[in-house]
């Protein structure tokens, strides 16, 4: 089952830290969470213990997440990164303010990915819940349906068996949530 995710519906959370908002465009409970954040000065990070996280900077350049045990390099768009949500994180903007998509399970509930699918770019998912966002306009196909994605709209898919998800046109990013 497919179903169109519309930005006027997206949820806007604060922080946990107070630092900022997620706008969150899917989640289930206290499970998951798909959203976009705009990271306008550095700081802490939210502690997630118990949740992995992952992060792809979506707009401007120059963020680094430093850690007790080093850097994470998130300078470069669309390059996701992975770590725990119990690590200790502050940011560090090297270029000015930047916005991420995140995604956030509970790691005793769930397994996640993050990709970033480019045009002629193809991933095979399993059964599972499937988050397919445009941070521009993309063009994508699902099992050979064609779908057009307006920037920040989103698709919400609920595989029952494995899906072919394929980007024909911009930039795809492609969360997947898989219950253990």
């Amino acid at each position: 089952m497919i179903t169109e995710l519309d930005p006027a519906q997206y949820r806007r959370t604060p922080w946990k830290n107070g630092g900022g908002t997620t706008i969150d465009i899917a989640e289930q409970d206290d499970v998951w969470r798909f959203g976009r954040t705009p990271i306008t000065a550095p700081g802490p990070f939210s502690d997630y213990s118990g949740f992995d996280r992952l992060q792809v900077l979506v707009a401007g350049r120059g963020l680094v997440l430093e850690t007790p045990d080093g850097e994470i390099d998130v300078r470069a768009p669309f390059k996701p990164v992975r770590f725990a949500g119990e690590t200790p994180i502050r940011s560090r903007l090297e270029a000015g303010p930047v916005e991420v998509v995140n995604l956030i399970g509970a790691r005793s509930a769930v397994r996640i990915t993050l990709e970033v699918l480019q045009p002629g770019g193809t991933q095979t998912k399993e059964a599972g819940t499937h988050i397919a966002y445009a941070a521009a306009d993309a063009a994508l196909a699902i099992d050979g349906e064609s779908h057009l994605l307006a920037a920040d709209h989103a698709l919400h898919i609920a595989a029952q068996r494995p899906t072919m998800i394929a980007c024909t046109g911009g930039v795809l990013l492609l969360g997947s949530v898989i219950c253990v």
